[in-house]
């Protein structure tokens, strides 16, 4: 079977795609584990190294990453980190998955102020050296470093760090911190259970079903599919919401916990994770980590309209060039920017196959 027809075999698997968005929610819980992990240094350094060598490391010489050296100027004073959560239900993070998620963590190195832009699984951009497609399928067919590459080129950006999480962890971190405290409103218990159900059957677990409103403990299966709900008033800003709701019950209940707890939670949790940052790096940062403050949360394209290319939908933006240059006016204060020659062909031909120009 052809790599194309591979993924389109993969699209019918809808209960995944549906994972997409808790990327964020793992990237958010990572940053503040790793600053916990710093605070309870007073064991040892050695501690903290035994907890970050369970991470999943590799090795991605830069070459293999696209950066243009006039990108790499104008990014001067920024660094952006990509988070892929990807919809692999075996646990393979290297590639051959399609990242549903996918959320640009960009840091100002100055302020320490952390933006996080979420890029549309079906947005229509050029797969570096390759052609238009879903930037979803960057990471199914060349992994991080054709996903990043994808990225630099079409956003000018100049990424070379990455971390991977499997929508599966969301289930495990949430367990392992005995559960989230929720307010399940009476609207959203009509959708909640079906959710459960669905995950039940993707992850192997067992957990009931949500039987009143209110105030409550959710597992989770539960937790994860609270947030997954889509259906209710407000759509897709009030499951932002509802994401950002059992990002912050995780995180409540992980700086409640006490020395023998976090430790589990780092057993948990960091094995979950794929990345290129090495734990000397990583550690070298959790000083910093505690004045990083996540100031803003938005999705790109901003102005977008769905396309049917060939019987297939995608969400071109309208147009590229104006997209990226928002983005770099908005993100990384960037005023009157100017997009590359680079971006502006890109933009030509997305206007070209589907004649979407404003």
């Amino acid at each position: 079977m052809s790599e194309n027809e591979n993924l389109k075999s993969g699209r019918r698997d809808k209960k995944r795609s549906k994972m997409k968005t808790f990327g964020k929610i793992m990237l958010i819980i990572l940053l503040v584990i790793i600053i916990l992990l710093g605070i309870v240094a007073g064991m040892g350094v050695w501690y903290v190294h035994d907890k970050l060598g369970k991470v999943q490391y590799v090795d991605i010489a830069e070459e293999d990453i696209e950066v243009t050296e006039e990108i790499e100027e104008k990014m001067d004073g920024y660094r952006t980190i990509a988070i892929f959560g990807v919809d692999s239900r075996n646990d393979e993070l290297v590639q051959g998955t399609r990242s549903d998620c996918i959320i640009l963590a960009t840091i100002n190195e100055k302020t320490k102020e952390v933006k996080l832009t979420s890029v549309y699984r079906d947005t229509y951009l050029e797969l570096a050296g390759r052609s238009l497609d879903k930037v979803t399928h960057a990471y199914a067919y060349g992994g991080a470093a054709l996903a990043m590459s994808t990225l630099n080129t079409n956003l000018d950006l100049n990424i070379k760090e990455f971390v991977t999480v499997n929508f599966q962890s969301v289930v495990k971190i949430v367990n392992a911190v005995g559960g989230v405290n929720i307010n399940v409103t009476k609207e959203e218990l009509k959708y909640i259970n079906n959710y459960i159900s669905e995950i039940n059957r993707v992850t192997g677990n067992k957990a009931s079903n949500v039987t009143t409103a209110g105030s409550q403990n959710l597992n989770g299966v539960q937790a994860l599919a609270y947030g997954r709900i889509r259906y209710t008033s407000g759509g897709d800003y009030k499951r932002t919401e509802r994401m950002r709701d059992v990002l912050m019950g995780v995180v409540n209940k992980a700086k409640k916990m006490n020395v023998g707890q976090l430790n589990s939670l780092a057993d948990t949790l960091l094995p979950e994770i794929y990345t290129n940052i090495n734990s000397n790096e990583i550690l070298s940062l959790i000083p910093q980590l505690a004045t990083y403050k996540i100031t803003d949360s938005t999705g790109w394209p901003y102005n977008t309209k769905g396309a049917t290319i060939n019987g297939v939908w995608y969400g071109p933006p309208i147009t590229l060039e104006s997209n990226v240059k928002e983005l770099h006016e908005k993100v990384y204060g960037q005023a009157n920017y100017e997009v590359s020659s680079k971006v502006k062909e890109i933009s030509q031909k997305i206007i070209d196959k589907t004649g979407y120009n404003k």
